[in-house]
């Protein structure tokens, strides 16, 4: 018995390894997206623009959002785990630290910003499979799109995502959030390089049964019982 609960144990610190590496890969995506130099993504819109209005840098922004999400995925009855809290925490730092780190000049090519983009989606859809499929919760963000996507169960999830951030864009843009042609391209495009690798890889995020904090924490204290 007490090997079966020292294995759980593992098995829950092998899973926020593997969230921190989700977020790593996402945080590059949305790195890429904002290197692309064409428009910011929805949600990189909206974190500029708040940042434009208060104190906050872009990274803490990003994480003040993160935790007002959380609030509203409690409200939809969402289950929080150590994925979510994690992911509120650290994307927003993680993408800053990429924002920072990055040698290369700034990008002035429209076409080469396209490319950019769109491999930046790949990274954003590669990297929410890996830490979702820890099953401790999505991100606040994720957590709202899966949210939303089961109270919208005849749509694809894609097309789910791409109701949301034509939201999200236009509160931002409201909030003087940069708007280009990228931005456009992220509401539309994002969902739609979601859907057609969540669809090859047969990943389905709202089929996931997560665990919530509580019951993981339940598991820890029966480990060191």
């Amino acid at each position: 018995m007490q090997k079966t609960a020292a294995k759980q144990k593992r098995e829950i610190v092998r899973q926020w390894l593997r969230i921190v590496l989700g977020l790593l890969v996402f945080a590059f995506g949305v790195h890429l997206t904002i290197y692309a130099n064409i428009g910011l993504a929805p949600w990189d819109c909206l974190g500029m623009g708040i940042s434009y209005h208060t104190p906050l840098n872009y990274g803490l922004s990003m994480t003040a959002m993160g935790v007002v999400i959380l609030l509203v995925d409690l409200a939809l009855r969402e289950r929080i785990g150590f994925g979510t809290i994690i992911d509120a925490l650290l994307t927003g730092n993680f993408v800053q630290m990429f924002n920072d780190l990055n040698p290369l000049p700034e990008n002035r090519s429209v076409w080469l910003g396209i490319l950019i983009m769109l491999s930046g989606f790949v990274f954003m859809a590669l990297g929410m499979l890996i830490y979702m499929k820890a099953a401790q919760g999505c991100g606040p963000r994720d957590s709202l799109l899966v949210g939303l996507g089961k109270r919208l169960p005849r749509l694809p999830i894609g097309v789910v995502e791409i109701i949301l951030w034509s939201a999200v864009v236009l509160i931002g843009w409201l909030l003087g959030g940069p708007v280009g042609i990228g931005t456009l391209i992220s509401t539309f495009g994002a969902g739609a390089v979601m859907q057609l690798i969540y669809g090859a890889l047969h990943f389905e995020p709202r089929d996931i049964r997560h665990r919530d904090v509580f019951e993981v924490i339940r598991i820890l204290a029966d480990s060191e019982s």
